[in-house]
């Protein structure tokens, strides 16, 4: 092994070695083309939601007979981290809730698990349960959304038009799931009068069976009539309205038409479930996904294309409008990201030029292409796309892909100054730093291992920094020793000038810094330790955070209003803050969603969960600037709408929290609780700096409880189902049959006028017909009262729990204010009764859960640095001297994120930990080199004075190539706090370990001074 020599190899075969330059550059350009664009990375959204319903179930009903069940049921399931419910009278929705270290893979899997598991449950419900429903597309992005508007049209009409659109853009091989949003369906209602039904003697459910025996698809049979056969088709199924109108009923010897006792008209579900509206208008949405793998940028291209087309063939009045376009944000981003890739390129280049000079320093720049040619094709091939991240990580990779490139090139010129040939210049580079740059390289590509074995979701979000800065390094060191070689020898003039110059100003002042720090060695650990204390002090002042606010320019406005508002009362909210975004000059346009939220047009969107008492809009503003100053005029109407949460915020990056600060309080008592949740909300208020302080759910709502007379109902041969079915029938109404309408089915509901329904005085008055006519009042069978009842419950492992949640008055963290709350807090939940507690939501929570799989991926990574260096040192007291180097950012990290005031986040905490690689990196090259020059000869003293003096230059140049390379992402939000973090750790670091080490270096070997 010792023998062989790549750079002597490539020399050899220089032809051949060209040839594969050439190979990569064309194969990279060519995977730069075809690789994906996105805006951000994807990552797994580990959340399956059950549906479970049972109507007419009181809510604890409901949590007792359904909602408990599931819950545990599932605690069965390994991979379950929690489960969150939301339980209402009859009904509730269960997220399933994965842990996250979970592989995506296993998802498929595991949702069928759940699927499994609820049916080995189905029969312990009760026999009403009407059973489960599953969405295991909770994580769907649809990244593309258009609004149908049209004037002069019906709802129906226009849905037709979305349809014909939406089977269009089925058909294009990219497009993933496309769902219509706010569609209005269709209802023949049959308005009942009770009165009238009682008068004549008619049984309601006689009625309806009528009718359903009308309107039922029956097989007639077939008639064999020789070498053919004839099918019987029988009549009278209903076709519209008018045939609906034209039934009669037959009460003894007497005939009436449905027309008497009731009034037929068709229209619309009211109330609706859900609206969708564009700038206010009433619309009907159309939300496009994508599939796996596809690029999003020429997705949304062919999306455009036939749209536009589509749209011309829509009659006048239709227009199609786009409210989410993420391949154009996509496309923005990217574009962005490129730019600032360039820049960093040009800033690499400078120094390369600068410092190394013209030839030298393009012998440099060579290796920056070919390097990040061969790193499009490992993305490409490994599915990796550019993105947020994965550009983001290039960028980070291009200051320290040409170290190994300046170090091989500045030893070339170190020989060449001593007289070597070319070839023996290019090849002395293998022999004698090839093994402690590869070791360098390994423990610097070792830092970022916390990234790539980070199983939380924010590390799977940030994977592909692992994977990008991973590869352009090792791909680094291999272009350093197999092409620069080739490269010098081309690019090199073969006799080099022997710089016998005295030392600059720079060089003369480093000898005296270096000089006094090798003399007071003592001194100088002393002074570094005590920097690295102070350093440690200080971080307790920086800012943490989880992930930042998107810079992009979407407003989403959440609006909630009590549990048991109808979605008229929120329509009625809406409408308010649709007239005043109409006329702001802020804003490009708006979309409003009503009981329900947005569709994740972006993976990191927070997604409401629908009911009638919330809305949400998500508002395009032109730039951050008005995005910001129309939030604030938002913020500013809340003290219109007393008793409504309006909260306005930005997009997130990253996993999405909702509002920051969040405490969670638990216990088996919902009104001990709801008292308790008012303490803390009361506790919390205190503290100016939060705002908008709301709990998810809290007041109970009324309720008429209509206590059966069980006796007097059964001395009229009647029972509680047929009360219980006429009060069903006359609110909320019965689906009898379905008018078959072309591909729709119209539901044909019987119900109560608009006199019995819509007032609970009537109620009172509610009359229907017993077994043989009679007419029967409800108050003769029945005691009316009423009382309350919580409208909705929230659970969490099968333990009510009410959310409080505050959001931040001012540019404060949110764990800065936890902390600061922490006494308080821990005050408070002392004083909680036994099996009640709070614990810590949000920001903090997500933070810590992103951390901790950080924490325990730390031993492992220090473990593969120490191997690495032990196996190239093959010394304790050398591997102590490099491993001590390691901390020695953390200095220049404090000193750059506190007077920037930029909080160190989860990428900025990787950035720090990729800090340790780089310092030992430049450790090892600083000590291999002492090591070399004590070798052939020199003492301990001279060899320590000689290999600082020598090194300084090559550390210094990488130094500045590796943070100078990080001012394109310092301007970013997402990228600005990891950039500044690593700019101060290298510099401040680097200098720090050009002094420490060799004092260090002297002190542990006990070198006496030499003068």
């Amino acid at each position: 092994m010792k023998k062989f020599n790549l750079s002597d190899w490539a020399l050899s075969h220089r032809s051949f070695v060209w040839f594969l330059m050439i190979v990569s550059l064309v194969a990279g350009i060519m995977a730069y083309n075809s690789i994906g664009r996105e805006e951000d990375p994807n990552f797994a959204i580990k959340t399956m939601i059950i549906s479970a319903s049972l109507p007419g179930a009181s809510i604890d009903d409901t949590v007792h007979q359904v909602t408990d069940r599931v819950e545990e049921k599932l605690k069965e399931l390994p991979e379950l981290d929690f489960t969150r419910t939301i339980t209402r009278p009859g009904t509730a929705i269960i997220y399933v809730n994965l842990l996250p270290t979970t592989k995506p893979k296993e998802l498929p899997r595991l949702w069928q698990k759940v699927r499994n598991m609820m049916a080995d449950i189905r029969g312990d419900f009760p026999a009403e349960f009407q059973g489960f429903k599953f969405n295991d597309d909770f994580g769907d992005v649809f990244g593309i959304v258009y609004a149908f508007t049209a004037d002069g049209f019906t709802p129906r009409e226009v849905r037709d038009y979305a349809k014909q659109v939406k089977r269009s853009l089925q058909a294009l091989p990219d497009t993933g799931k496309v769902d219509l949003i706010g569609t209005q369906e269709e209802v023949i209602s049959l308005e009942f009068s009770s009165q009238k039904l009682a008068a004549l003697g008619l049984n309601k459910q006689a009625v309806l069976a009528t009718l359903q025996a009308q309107n039922a698809i029956l097989l007639s049979g077939t008639i064999n009539a020789g070498p053919e056969t004839v099918l019987v088709r029988t009549s009278g199924q209903f076709s519209d309205v008018e045939s609906l109108a034209a039934v009669n009923l037959r009460v003894g010897d007497r005939f009436f038409r449905l027309t008497d006792v009731a009034s037929i008209h068709r229209g619309y579900k009211n109330p609706p479930s859900e609206l969708f509206r564009y700038n206010g208008k009433s619309s009907i949405g159309l939300a496009i996904g994508m599939k796996p793998g596809a690029n999003v940028i020429q997705f949304g291209e062919e999306v455009s294309r036939m749209v536009s087309g589509l749209e011309q063939s829509l009659p006048i009045g239709v227009s199609i409008h786009k409210v989410a376009n993420q391949p154009q944000v996509a496309e923005e981003a990217v574009s962005g990201f490129i730019r600032a890739l360039f820049e960093a390129v040009a800033i690499v280049l400078i120094v390369s030029f600068v410092s190394l000079g013209l030839r030298a320093g393009l012998v440099v720049s060579v290796t920056i292409p070919l390097v990040l040619a061969i790193t499009f094709l490992v993305m490409n091939y490994s599915g990796i796309s550019l993105q947020r991240i994965s550009l983001g990580a290039l960028i980070i990779a291009l200051g320290l892909l040409v170290d190994d490139a300046m170090i091989a090139i500045e030893t070339m010129i170190s020989r060449l100054e001593k007289g070597d040939s070319l070839t023996k210049a290019a090849s002395y580079a293998w022999t004698s730093i090839a093994f402690p740059m590869l070791t360098g390289t390994l423990v610097t590509t070792a830092g970022f291992i916390p990234v790539g074995l980070n199983n939380s979701n924010a590390g799977e979000y940030t994977f592909s920094l692992f994977v990008v800065i991973a590869v352009s390094l090792i791909v680094s060191w291999i272009a350093a020793v197999l092409f620069a070689p080739l490269l010098g020898v081309t690019m090199l003039p073969k006799n080099w000038a022997h710089n016998d110059a005295t030392p600059g100003l720079a060089r003369r002042a480093f000898h005296s810094v270096l000089r006094g720090a090798m003399r007071f060695r003592w001194l100088t650990i002393g002074l570094t330790v005590a920097a690295f204390a102070v350093s440690l002090l200080g971080m307790r002042f920086v800012e943490q955070q989880f992930f930042p606010t998107s810079d992009r320019p979407e407003l989403i406005v959440d609006i909630t209003l009590p549990d048991n508002a109808t979605i008229a009362s929120t329509q009625a909210v809406m409408d308010r803050i649709d007239a005043s975004l109409a006329e702001d000059p802020d804003k490009l346009f708006w979309a409003s969603y009503l009981g329900t939220g947005a569709p994740r047009f972006v993976l990191s969107f927070d997604v409401q969960t629908p009911s009638a008492n919330m809305g949400q809009i998500v508002i395009q503003t032109p730039s951050v600037e008005a995005r910001d100053r129309l939030k604030a005029k938002i913020e500013a109407m809340e003290e219109d709408f007393p008793g409504i949460d309006i909260y306005v915020k930005f997009l997130e990056v990253g996993p999405p929290v909702g509002r920051p600060v969040q405490y969670r309080l638990s216990g088996p008592d919902a009104n001990v609780l709801r008292d308790k949740a008012r303490e803390l909300a009361a506790l919390l208020s205190a503290d100016t700096r939060l705002d908008s302080i709301v709990f998810d759910w809290s007041e109970p709502g009324r309720v008429i409880r209509v206590d059966i007379l069980q006796d007097k109902l059964r001395l009229l041969g009647l029972t509680a189902q047929d009360v219980a079915s006429v009060l069903q029938t006359v609110y909320s109404g019965q689906n009898i049959t379905q008018l078959r309408d072309d591909t729709y089915l119209v539901d044909i509901q019987a119900r109560g006028d608009n006199n019995s329904r819509n007032t609970i005085e009537a109620l009172n008055e509610l009359q229907f017909s017993s077994l043989n006519g009679d007419s029967i009042p409800l108050s003769s069978v029945a005691l009316i009262r009423y009382d309350i009842e919580a409208p909705v419950i929230y659970q969490r492992d099968q333990m009510p729990t009410i959310t409080v949640s505050a959001a931040i008055n001012g540019s404060e963290q949110p764990a800065t204010l936890v902390n600061a709350l922490s006494a308080k807090i821990n005050d408070f939940a002392s004083k909680l009764p036994i099996a009640y507690q709070v614990k810590i939501g949000g920001a903090v929570e997500s933070s810590a859960e992103s951390q901790a799989p950080i924490a325990a991926v730390v031993p492992l990574m220090m473990l593969i640095m120490l191997t690495l260096v032990m196996a190239q040192m093959q010394s304790f007291r050398l591997t102590f001297i490099v491993f001590c180097a390691a901390p020695l950012g953390l200095i220049g990290v404090v000193a750059a994120l506190l007077p920037t005031g930029a909080p160190l986040g989860f990428v900025a905490i990787l950035g720090v930990l990729a800090l340790i690689g780089i310092l030992i990196r430049n450790s090892i090259i600083l000590v291999e080199e002492i090591e070399a020059l004590h070798h052939s000869g020199q003492s301990r003293w001279q060899a320590v004075f000689h290999a600082s003096d020598s090194r300084a230059r090559p550390i210094m140049l990488t130094a500045a190539a590796a943070s100078l390379a990080l001012i394109p992402i310092a301007r970013e939000i997402f990228w600005g706090p990891m950039a500044i973090a690593m700019m101060g750790g290298i510099i401040v670091g680097t200098v720090v370990t050009l002094v420490f080490v060799p004092a260090l270096y002297l002190a542990v070997f006990r070198v006496t001074p030499e003068t």
